[in-house]
């Protein structure tokens, strides 16, 4: 597996953090999705999930690659991507960690509509199971971290109603979703509340066949 590892080009600029004011919102969020286990890290160690909000034009302060596995975030943990080149599969960022190896990803969202000011990528394979195909969904042959994922993501927004759901099923990336909204409250709710009616689904279920 090699999930959660950085597959562009990166240019990094090691950088002082950005100011705690301007995360507020975004490290709340993140530590809710982790606590949820939708942001975390698998047994063998590879991290998983991330959060970003739009910055200024399409630059965007994104979580930072391998802190999945961490309870909480902190002004070290946000890196600032200022540019990305899809074709040459290289992102240029800012600040004190590299950015997340799903950056490409949210950078095409951003790049799509600008009523998009947060984006956020979380695993849960019970959900994944039963939304793939059923909401806007990549292909399968679109792989985590690739620009051929950013490309695929920019086409659902293009030629479905994404835009009227807020959520795309990642079918190349297992477990993987990714939501969006004006901001991270809309984005976040989107995924406690199709959660929300598994769970239901599922208790349904367990007392029908007891």
């Amino acid at each position: 597996m090699d999930e959660g590892y950085i597959k562009f080009n990166c240019d990094w600029n090691k950088a002082n953090p950005i100011p705690i004011a301007q995360l507020t919102e975004i490290i709340k969020w993140r530590d809710l999705l982790h606590n949820l286990g939708l942001i975390g890290v698998y047994d063998n160690g590879i991290g998983f999930g991330n959060i970003s909000i739009r910055d200024k034009g399409n630059t965007f302060i994104i979580s930072g690659s391998a802190t999945g596995g961490l309870k909480t975030l902190n002004e070290n943990h946000f890196v600032i991507v200022n540019e990305y080149d899809l074709a040459d599969n290289r992102i240029t960022c800012s600040g004190p960690i590299q950015a997340s190896s799903e950056s490409l990803s949210h950078a095409v969202l951003y790049e799509c509509s600008s009523e998009v000011n947060s984006v956020i990528h979380i695993h849960n394979l019970s959900l994944w199971k039963q939304l793939l195909y059923k909401v806007p969904t990549t292909s399968e042959t679109a792989l985590f971290g690739t620009p051929e994922l950013a490309y695929e993501i920019k086409r659902v927004f293009n030629e479905t109603k994404v835009c009227h759901e807020n959520i795309i099923a990642l079918a190349g990336h297992e477990e993987g979703f990714i939501s969006f909204g004006k901001t991270l409250d809309e984005a976040g709710t989107i995924l406690l509340e199709k959660l929300q009616t598994l769970k239901t689904g599922m208790d349904n279920y367990r007392k029908q066949t007891k």
